[in-house]
C-alpha cells in the first residue's frame, strides 16, 4: 500500500461520512469499517496508523450498545475516541474534532503521511486487483454510467483481456443509451464487450410488481442471473466486477444504521451468488470517483455524464411498471437533457430527470375530458450524494420543457417540478 490510513470505526454516529471527508481533505486516507472488525482484519489493512472510534445517537441496536473488540485496545495503534463512553483511550472527545485536533491526532500521534491521492489511490487498488484476481478472470456489467465505466477502465489497468464487459440491456435505459455504450466501449474503447438484450425477460419478470424494493432486487437478481448465464459461455470467470461506492453503502443499510433504500450492487444480490465481489470504488464518493476517471484518462464527457441508477428507469416509472409510462418516461427524459443542453444547464446542474406516477389526473385536450398521468422533473446538484440542494431552473427553460412533453409524449397532460431537497427527500422517487 502506498497510503497511510486511518480507519473510523462506525460506533453508531451519523457523521462517519463527513469525519471520512475531513480526513482525506487533510491528505490522508481514511476508510469506515465496523465496529466489530478482528485484530486480524484490521490487520489485513495494512498501513493502519491510527483508530477513531466514532460514537453516537445509534450506539444502541436491539437494546445492546455497540463495542469493540476489547483486544483492539493491545495493539500498538493510536486511538481516538469520538462520544464513545465505552472507550479505554484516555483521550475522550464529545463531538467531531476540528481540522486542528484531527491534524494533531493524524500526523503527531499516529505520524500518518499526507499522501492520499487519486495516483496513489489507483496503484494501490490496482495492486489488490490483481492479488485478488491472480490470472482469473472478471465479468462486469457495463452501464456506460460513470460508476461502471470507471470500475471497468480500472480493471483494464490491472488485469487487461482478463476483463469482460457484459451490457445488458434491460429494457429500462434511457433513449439510445445502450446503442451509445456499445460504440463508445466496443467500437472506440475496443473494449472485449458482450451485448445482451433481455428487455422482454426483464419485464416480464417485474410485470404487476408495484413495491420499489421489490422491484430493485428483482433487477439486481436477474442482472445476476443473466451473467452468469454469460459466464458459462466463458472460462474461468470467477469475479464479478461492481460499481458500488461508499453512498451506496451508506443507504443499504450497516449494522449501526437503518436503511434507506437498498441498492442493485448491495442489498439486491442474490444469497447464492456464485461470484466473488470486485469493488475497487466501495470506499469512494461521487465526486472522488469522478476524479479517479480523469486521473484513469477517461473522456471528461463520459466521466460527467448523468448519474443513472442500476435499476435504470424502472425507478423512475413509480409502481408496477407498464409500458406506456415507461416510454413516457423515457421520451420525457430526453426531452429534459436536450433542453437541459441547450440551455448550458448539463454542466451546471448534477443530475435531473422524470418520473412517471402511476396514477392519473384529469385534463383537457381537444376541447375534451381526458384522464391521463403526470412526468415530474427533479434537478438537483450535490457533490458526495449524500445531501443534495434544487436547481433553481429558469421559468422560461421550464416553460419550453413543459410545452415540449405536453406536446410530443403520449398519455401526459400534466407536468410538474420537484422542489424537496436531500434529506429529507432522496434524490431517486424510489
Amino acid at each position: 500500500m502506498k497510503q497511510d490510513l486511518i480507519v473510523i470505526l462506525d460506533l453508531g454516529s451519523t457523521s462517519n461520512t463527513v469525519l471520512a471527508r475531513a480526513i482525506r481533505e487533510l491528505g490522508v486516507y481514511s476508510e469506515i469499517h465496523p465496529h466489530d472488525i478482528t485484530v486480524d482484519e484490521l490487520k489485513a489493512l495494512k498501513n493502519v496508523k491510527g483508530i477513531l472510534l466514532n460514537g453516537g445517537e445509534n450506539r444502541i441496536v436491539n437494546g445492546q450498545a455497540v463495542e469493540i473488540r476489547p483486544e483492539l485496545y493491545d495493539m500498538d495503534i493510536p486511538m481516538l475516541s469520538i462520544d464513545y463512553p465505552q472507550s479505554k483511550c484516555e483521550t475522550q472527545l464529545y463531538e467531531i474534532p476540528g481540522q486542528e485536533t484531527l491534524k494533531k491526532f493524524i500526523f503527531k500521534e499516529c505520524g500518518a503521511e499526507a499522501n492520499w491521492n487519486m495516483k496513489n489511490f489507483i496503484e494501490d487498488q490496482v495492486e489488490l486487483i490483481r492479488q485478488q484476481v491472480g490470472d482469473r478472470k472478471v465479468l462486469l456489467a457495463l452501464s456506460g454510467g460513470v460508476d461502471s465505466s470507471v470500475v471497468a477502465a480500472m480493471l483494464i489497468k490491472a488485469i487487461g483481456q482478463q476483463l469482460v464487459c457484459v451490457h445488458v440491456n434491460h429494457g429500462l435505459m434511457r433513449k439510445n443509451e445502450s446503442e451509445s455504450v456499445v460504440k463508445v466501449f466496443r467500437d472506440e474503447l475496443h473494449a472485449n464487450l458482450v451485448y445482451v438484450d433481455a428487455s422482454e425477460r426483464f419485464l416480464g419478470k417485474l410485470e404487476n410488481v408495484a413495491d420499489p424494493e421489490q422491484k430493485r432486487k428483482i433487477i439486481g437478481g436477474e442482472f445476476i442471473r443473466v451473467f452468469e448465464e454469460e459466464a458459462r459461455k466463458l472460462e474461468g470467470i470467477d469475479f464479478l466486477g461492481q460499481g458500488t461506492i461508499y453512498p451506496d453503502i451508506i443507504e443499504s443499510g450497516t449494522k449501526t444504521a437503518k436503511m434507506v433504500k437498498s441498492h442493485h450492487n448491495v442489498g439486491g444480490l442474490p444469497e447464492d451468488l456464485k461470484f466473488e465481489l470486485v469493488e475497487p470504488l466501495k470506499q469512494l464518493f461521487k465526486d472522488e470517483v469522478r476524479a479517479c476517471g480523469v486521473e484513469l484518462g477517461l473522456p471528461y464527457d463520459m466521466v460527467y455524464r448523468q448519474p443513472f441508477p442500476g435499476p435504470g428507469l424502472g425507478v423512475r416509472c413509480l409502481g408496477a411498471i407498464t409500458r406506456d409510462r415507461l416510454e413516457a418516461v423515457r421520451e420525457s427524459d430526453a426531452i429534459l437533457r436536450e433542453e437541459f443542453a441547450k440551455a448550458g444547464l448539463d454542466k451546471k446542474v448534477w443530475q435531473y430527470f422524470t418520473v412517471v406516477p402511476d396514477f392519473k389526473s384529469v385534463g383537457m385536450k381537444n376541447n375534451a375530458r381526458v384522464f391521463e398521468y403526470m412526468v415530474i422533473i427533479r434537478a438537483i446538484n450535490t457533490i458526495d450524494a449524500m445531501t443534495a440542494s434544487v436547481e433553481k431552473v429558469d421559468w422560461d427553460v421550464l416553460e419550453k420543457i413543459t410545452e415540449r412533453i405536453l406536446a410530443e409524449v403520449g398519455n401526459v397532460n400534466r407536468v410538474c417540478y420537484d422542489m424537496s431537497p436531500k434529506p429529507p427527500a432522496t434524490i431517486e422517487f424510489e
